[in-house]
């Protein structure tokens, strides 16, 4: 009954259901469309039963079917009503679980809108916090972005004031070289003006432009834009250019004349310029280093006159020209001539050749020495030097000056060449050649020789060269006049070995640093001091040989046959009256070099005491009184040689240490000599004891001429002979067991008899 009423029921709501078809709006059905896709006509809103009848039963014949059709359709229609009635059911029976998944839902909305609301609180907490964290990082924010604002405002301002200037080098280029128009058309190089000759022309007309300019224009251009200086600076450029060109072309033309004519004018230019302009508007500034000579303060003047030696009252000049000589315009235009300043060396080597030959005649004339010789610009005196000297080292000094007012580079190396040639030349010619020859022997061929060969030969070799014919010839005194000669050459010597040396520094300082290295005047130094050691050989041999008949006459005295000891012999008094007489002279002539002089005494004596001491030798036999008469004249000799340096002088100076140092050492030498021939050799033992003694260093030569000295027949000598022997042989003995380490005492037998054998073998 219940089920019957339900059915009925669902009849009843299925009627109400098919009753109240529902159409929805287009929109609606196609989201549902989307949601419940299907492609049953019956499904579709716009339904037409007959359309869906005719699709069904489209002929005739189709009807046949049409039960099967009909109860197909009617058992899905029980179908969809079944399913329809089974969702409805359900749907009855979930109202009461939608109703309470509803309160649930909203339970739980209600907690989300609760956290949401937390979270909300939480975020605006959190964003509290990060301003203030991000508070400072925010004004760095700001910075970095006004920063960049600034930035790009100051690239904006400079590409602006870029542009500014730019255009405002552009204008002044054009400018200036449309001021210059007229200049580059009436120097033209095919004008006649345009050579060397008519250079101040040039300059001319840019002084006159440059007035006419400031007239004109000099209140429309602002003052810091130098644009009278610009001219002046381009103008300094097209005239390089266009001399260069020029001068390439016509090198033929160019002498030494024009050329320093043409230097001199537009150096004139370049200080005038320097003097109106700051060289401000110069891309590139020739600085050139200028350093003070610090050794000139420190140089003694001496009293020949050096040219090189400059004066403090010319300090203040010099600091002005170190001051052009930094200035920007300096050697602007004149660097141009650099290439062609040969000409100018040339020039100068062909002056100082016709100087040289001038000296040469001069030296003919005149020879050095003869009545004296005078200093350029003094008086007469015995210790000058030749004038010739002085002037070529002034007229040294007139090339170096001009020269480096021309340039300071590559030149300069030209220039100090030529300089040693001549004083190669002078050293040889002048002062070389001039010296008196010794003897009958001809000095001239040899002169000439080294002259010719002179550029082939090493310091050394001219030296060598010359030692080689001082012994040419006999024998023969030098006059006073040719003494004079010598001394006043070996003065000359040392004023140009000086002088040279000042020279080389002054080359080098004005020279520019990567060329000042390379000049070295040392060689021709070198010359300078052999011919100062070839004089001081002249003049020791020329002593030595005013002594050698006084020596040869000691040897030929009977030395046995004196009978008392008297004064001294009569060869002592020739060789100090000799010396008293000349060593006076040559000190005199010597007076501004002193130290030549005291090498002078050195080489003598110690030439003269060896030469002496071999005299001694010959002189035999020696009785015993003739050996206290001989060991007298040693001592008076002595005497003499120790006081020699100051011979005849008013003012009595103590002789150099090292000079009397060696007339001690050679004099004592001969003094014990003769003490050992004195000493008696009744006890050959004793005797070689007191030869020891007196003799340290006596060898058996020697020892066997002081045997002969004292006329012992050779019967007499052996004994003597072997006795000096064994002591010789002993000493060497000790000496070797003085370098030897201590052996072992099984050792020492056999050292002994190798001693033994050793001394056997030598005797």
């Amino acid at each position: 009954m219940a089920d019957e009423e339900k059915e009925q029921t669902l009849e009843e709501h299925l009627a109400e259901w098919r009753a109240s078809i529902v159409t929805y709006p287009p929109h609606v059905q196609a989201v549902i469309d989307k949601v419940i896709p299907s492609s049953d006509p019956l499904d579709q809103p716009d339904f037409n039963p007959v359309d869906y009848i005719n699709t069904l039963f489209p002929t005739e014949q189709s009807l046949v079917n049409i039960d099967e059709v009909i109860n197909k359709l009617e058992n899905e229609s029980k179908q969809i009503n079944k399913e329809m009635r089974q969702l409805i059911g359900g749907q009855t029976g979930n109202t009461q679980d939608g109703k309470i998944a509803l309160d649930n839902t909203q339970k739980v909305i209600k907690q989300l809108f609760g956290q949401i609301k937390d979270i909300k609180r939480m975020a605006e907490e959190s964003e509290e916090t990060v301003k203030e964290i991000t508070r400072d990082i925010k004004q760095l924010d700001f910075a970095k972005k006004n920063l960049t604002v600034s930035i790009t405002t100051l690239n904006h301002l400079h590409m602006l004031v870029e542009g500014v200037e730019t255009l405002k080098k552009e204008l002044l280029q054009w400018f200036v070289t449309m001021q210059l128009q007229e200049y580059t058309h009436l120097f033209d190089e095919n004008q006649e003006f345009a050579w060397l000759d008519k250079i101040d022309r040039r300059y001319a007309w840019i002084k006159k432009h440059l007035i006419d300019f400031e007239a004109k224009f000099g209140n429309i251009f602002p003052q810091d834009w130098e644009v009278s200086e610009r001219i002046a600076v381009q103008f300094c450029f097209v005239t390089r250019e266009d001399l260069s060109k020029l001068m390439h072309k016509r090198t033929a033309e160019i002498d030494v004349k024009l050329l320093l004519y043409a230097i001199q004018r537009t150096t004139n230019f370049e200080t005038l310029l320097a003097k109106r302009f700051t060289g401000i508007t110069l891309e590139e500034i020739n600085k050139k280093e200028v350093k003070a000579d610090e050794k000139e303060s420190q140089t003694a003047k001496t009293a020949s006159g050096n040219p090189f030696e400059e004066s403090t009252a010319k300090n203040q000049s010099t600091e002005s020209d170190m001051k052009q000589l930094a200035s920007p315009f300096t050697n602007l235009i004149g660097r141009c001539f650099e290439s062609y300043l040969y000409i100018y060396i040339e020039s100068l080597d062909r002056n100082l050749a016709e100087l040289l030959d001038k000296f040469i005649a001069d030296c003919k004339t005149r020879p050095p020495g003869a009545g004296g010789i005078h200093e350029a610009g003094q008086q007469e005196g015995p210790s000058s030097v030749l004038s010739s000297c002085a002037d070529l080292f002034v007229f040294y000094k007139k090339c170096m000056l001009q020269c480096t007012q021309l340039s300071s580079g590559a030149i300069m190396l030209n220039l100090a060449e030529v300089f040693q040639k001549y004083l190669r030349e002078y050293a040889v010619k002048i002062l070389q050649n001039n010296l008196p020859k010794i003897g009958g022997g001809s000095i001239g061929t040899s002169v000439s020789n080294i002259t010719r060969d002179f550029r082939d030969l090493s310091t050394s070799g001219f030296i060598q060269n010359f030692q080689s014919f001082l012994k040419e010839g006999e024998s023969s005194k030098f006059n006073k006049e040719e003494q004079a000669r010598i001394c006043c050459i070996l003065t000359t010597a040392e004023y140009c070995l000086e002088t040279t040396q000042q020279l080389e520094e002054k080359l080098r300082l004005k020279t520019d640093k990567m060329y000042a290295d390379r000049i070295n005047l040392s060689q021709e130094q070198d010359i300078f001091h052999g011919v100062i050691s070839n004089c001081i050989q002249l003049l020791v041999q020329d002593l030595e040989l005013a002594c050698e008949p006084a020596m040869n006459a000691m040897i030929k005295m009977q030395w046995s046959s004196i009978e008392t000891v008297g004064d001294q012999s009569g060869y002592v008094s020739t060789i100090l009256s000799h010396l008293r007489q000349t060593i006076p002279v040559i000190r005199d002539q010597l007076s501004s070099c002193r130290k030549y002089f005291t090498q002078l005494c050195v080489k003598f004596v110690s030439s003269f005491i060896p030469k002496l001491t071999q005299q001694i030798f010959k002189c035999k036999p020696l009785s015993t009184v003739g050996t206290e008469q001989l060991l007298l004249d040693v001592h008076m000799l002595k005497t003499a040689l120790l006081d020699l340096p100051s011979a005849g002088s008013s003012v009595q100076r103590k002789a150099p240490a090292m000079y009397t140092k060696v007339v001690i050492k050679g004099m004592s030498n001969a003094e014990m000599l003769l003490k050992v021939v004195m000493a008696p050799t009744d006890s050959p033992s004793c005797f070689a004891d007191q030869c020891k003694k007196l003799l340290p260093d006596l060898k058996m030569p020697e020892f066997q001429k002081i045997l002969d000295m004292k006329g012992l027949r050779k019967t007499e000598q052996t004994q003597l002979i072997e006795e000096f022997k064994h002591r010789i042989a002993s000493e060497a003995t000790n000496e070797t067991n003085s370098h030897l380490p201590p052996e072992s005492p099984e050792h020492e037998a056999g050292r002994i008899q190798k001693l033994e054998k050793l001394i056997k073998k030598r005797m």
